[in-house]
């Protein structure tokens, strides 16, 4: 049995780690609240896009858009959507495992440093790192988007996706690998728009409207944003997810540290109270000696 000294400073260290766990859950708990009002705040832009969009198809015939062609896919584009730190369970693992389920030749930029580490130490192709705040301000996610966007419209990669961890709940966060371009025709782009921002057009919108230049002229002009807003909610949701993880693992952690704290403090009365036994049986004994 370890001695009491021992004990002791397991009993203090554990403490310790309590403490710095139970603060960290804090500070996670604190910015996944602020992730989820940058998510929501996104949304009423999204929907008014999404409006617009329900009201232009129907008065576009047919629209040429390098977003629209599908053309044979050589070499995928792939946005990995990571953390910059650890301490958030499994969420980064989870990622990398859709990763290594890619078989077929692709092109990878990154989003977060434990992204980057692992397409490095993997060996795969990394085409570009990207680093973002923690707040992810559209500013910066955009440069990202709109690098992609290019090499897409360039022929160097034939689609853009992104691997991203869903944010459902605070318990529950999914990894997914979402298709963004190409789309694969204007009415799934308008369902898929109107599914994002949370709405369905149950009839059409027979209003007299005049559109300048014209209605496909600005249809097209809507699809750059429309892209771009997109993979912005998808980063959204990537961060929530990440507080949201880091949250409940830090949680874990502290109990964790608490139950353990139980299990060493009974295991130090013990060893104290043996000692206290042992001693009052020597005592004993050399009082009968005598």
């Amino acid at each position: 049995m370890a001695s009491t000294r021992d004990i002791r400073r397991r009993i203090k260290s554990v403490k310790n780690t309590r403490q710095i766990t139970k603060a960290m859950e804090l500070v996670a708990a604190s910015k996944m609240k602020k992730a989820q009002q940058l998510a929501l705040a996104g949304r009423p832009y999204t929907q008014l896009l999404s409006g617009m969009i329900a009201a232009l198809a129907p008065r576009v015939a047919e629209l040429k858009h390098p977003f629209l062609d599908q053309r044979e896919v050589k070499t995928r584009g792939i946005l990995l959507v990571t953390t910059d730190k650890g301490l958030c369970g499994p969420l980064n693992a989870n990622l990398f495992k859709l990763v290594t389920e890619i078989k077929t030749p692709a092109k990878f930029f990154t989003m977060g440093r434990k992204g980057a580490q692992f397409i490095a130490r993997t060996h795969r192709d990394l085409a570009a790192d990207f680093a973002v705040q923690d707040r992810a301000p559209f500013a910066e996610v955009k440069v990202a988007i709109e690098h992609m966007v290019q090499k897409y419209l360039e022929g160097e990669i034939d689609t853009v996706e992104v691997i991203y961890s869903r944010f459902k709940n605070t318990l529950v966060q999914e990894s997914a690998l979402r298709p963004v371009l190409p789309l694969a025709s204007l009415a799934s782009f308008i369902s898929q728009a109107q599914a994002d921002a949370g709405t369905t057009v149950t009839k059409q919108d027979d209003r007299d409207m005049i559109f300048e230049p014209s209605a496909p002229k600005v249809l097209e002009a809507l699809l750059p944003f429309y892209v771009n807003r997109q993979i912005y909610q998808l980063v959204l949701s990537a961060r929530a997810s990440e507080h949201s993880a880091r949250m409940v693992a830090m949680k874990t952690a502290k109990d964790n540290a608490t139950k353990l704290v139980g299990e060493l403090s009974l295991e130090y009365n013990k060893a104290r109270q043996a000692a206290i036994t042992q001693e009052i049986l020597e005592i004993a004994a050399a009082q009968f000696a005598a």
